[in-house]
């Protein structure tokens, strides 16, 4: 393998890395699936390539192909990329568990709504256009309308206060 591809394949994994994990799988799945091609697969880039491979196969719903790769990592020569493969084929093979429906959050498909509905409105406030600023005028507060009784917590809070610092001050000496 010449150095030429080998700089593709490691883009393409970088890439496929990249979008696997910003959730883009399917653009995940094609760089992986790219770098997996020009890389040879019992070297050690080659393994870590098809193992990311994998997850993006089973993020992307593709789990018969993720358990099919995962069997073939399990014979790799580099005992890491075995080892990961085993333990990915463990967690793919295990009995899925259900959910009850209750913990469940069904979201509906916006796609099916018609394009006249799906559009929202919105309605903008026109301000009048000057091209003179108006400094804005101080707004006035009636104090006949506040409350103003003292509800006692300042002075609770006071209390607690000096209680702390009398206490820290009696540490000190």
């Amino acid at each position: 393998m010449n150095t030429e591809s080998l700089e593709i394949a490691k883009s393409h994994y970088q890439v496929g890395r990249v979008a696997f994990e910003n959730g883009q799988y399917r653009e995940a799945v094609e760089n992986l699936e790219k770098a997996s091609a020009l890389v040879s697969r019992n070297t050690k880039l080659g393994g870590e390539v098809n193992i990311w491979l994998v997850t993006a196969y089973e993020a992307s719903g593709r789990g018969e192909d993720a358990i099919a790769l995962c069997e073939k990592l399990k014979r790799h020569p580099y005992s890491e990329t075995n080892k990961q493969a085993r333990h990915l084929l463990y967690i793919l093979k295990a009995p899925k568990l259900k959910r009850p429906s209750e913990w469940m959050t069904e979201i509906p498909d916006l796609g099916k709504l018609p394009d006249n509905d799906a559009q929202t409105r919105v309605t903008i406030k026109s301000r009048p256009t000057s091209n003179t600023k108006k400094s804005p005028e101080p707004e006035f507060v009636d104090l006949s309308q506040v409350n103003t009784k003292d509800n006692r917590f300042i002075w609770l809070g006071l209390i607690v206060i000096g209680f702390i610092l009398s206490y820290l001050v009696w540490l000190s000496f």
